[in-house]
């Protein structure tokens, strides 16, 4: 089994977490591709990927508050934004759903560009934004107002408390609030809000993230084929029915038993513990 086919695994099995990863990581791939200018060494993003102050741009392409949010102007960017994001997920859905995780990632970008464009168009600045970092602030400081006082381990630092950590990155964004990128740093701090927000709500019982999730849902249903069922005649039987012994007992056949104890061994001690045998044979049950 190839790369390919290794990587194709885990994005079936990462949970939502994991393929936002793959989604951002190939939207840059992409963007290497078709937006990068190599003579001026940077990314040239069109109006209907960045999200644009102008309000030509902003009113007639409302889904650039959300595509802004999966696109990166340099590869460092990505990086560090995967490891925030990667370090943010973990800790989020040890105490909430996927739906909400999702919720949480697409409201705030949301958030965020619509305070972006207001902040910048009201000071007469044209500007376009591209990054994740204002939904992944929202996650951080989404599961760190839950539990502020979680201890992290950190390499070479030891235990520290989950505020710690995100109180650091609010300060930096702070710091450099004058001196550059202005327009990130007010999505940051916005997707920042929105997750604090969130939490302070959903404590409250109510959940914004089903809003994203009423959302998906009327879309997948939209597209989904509609089953036909052909017309039955029914009849009618006044004899009196003959029992049956029906046995009520289900066997699992070899193949799914085998699929559950690989999955089974994935939850306890990761996919990279499954042997090349075990790897091959999944990925042949998922085709």
């Amino acid at each position: 089994m190839n790369i390919l086919d290794d990587l194709k695994i885990q994005y079936k099995l990462g949970g939502i977490a994991n393929r936002l990863i793959y989604w951002n990581v190939g939207c840059f791939l992409v963007s290497l591709l078709f937006f990068y200018e190599f003579k001026v060494g940077a990314f040239d993003f069109p109006s209907w990927i960045a999200l644009s102050t102008t309000p030509s741009d902003f009113l007639f392409k409302l889904w650039t508050f959300l595509t802004y949010a999966f696109f990166h102007d340099g590869f460092w960017h990505l990086v560090f934004n995967m490891m925030v994001l990667n370090f943010s997920s973990t800790l989020f859905l040890t105490f909430f759903t996927q739906k909400q995780y999702l919720g949480v990632y697409v409201l705030s970008a949301i958030f965020a560009g619509i305070s972006f464009v207001l902040s910048y168009y009201l000071l007469d600045i044209s500007a376009s934004i591209v990054g994740a970092s204002a939904a992944i602030m929202g996650i951080l400081v989404a599961v760190t107002t839950y539990h502020p006082l979680m201890n992290v381990r950190l390499l070479l630092i030891g235990n520290v408390k989950l505020w710690h950590i995100t109180a650091v990155i609010l300060i930096l964004d702070l710091m450099q609030f004058r001196l550059e990128n202005t327009g990130g740093h007010i999505s940051h701090l916005s997707g920042a809000l929105f997750g604090f927000v969130f939490i302070k709500l959903l404590q409250n019982g109510i959940d914004l993230s089903k809003i994203v999730t009423k959302v998906i849902d009327f879309f997948v249903n939209l597209f989904k084929k509609s089953s036909s069922t052909p017309f039955k005649k029914v009849h009618k039987n006044y004899s009196k029915p003959t029992s049956k012994n029906v046995s009520r007992i289900v066997v699992k056949d070899k193949t799914q038993q085998q699929i559950d104890e690989i999955l089974d061994k994935i939850s306890q001690s990761g996919y990279d513990s499954l042997t090349k045998e075990e790897k091959e044979f999944l990925f042949k049950a998922g085709k």
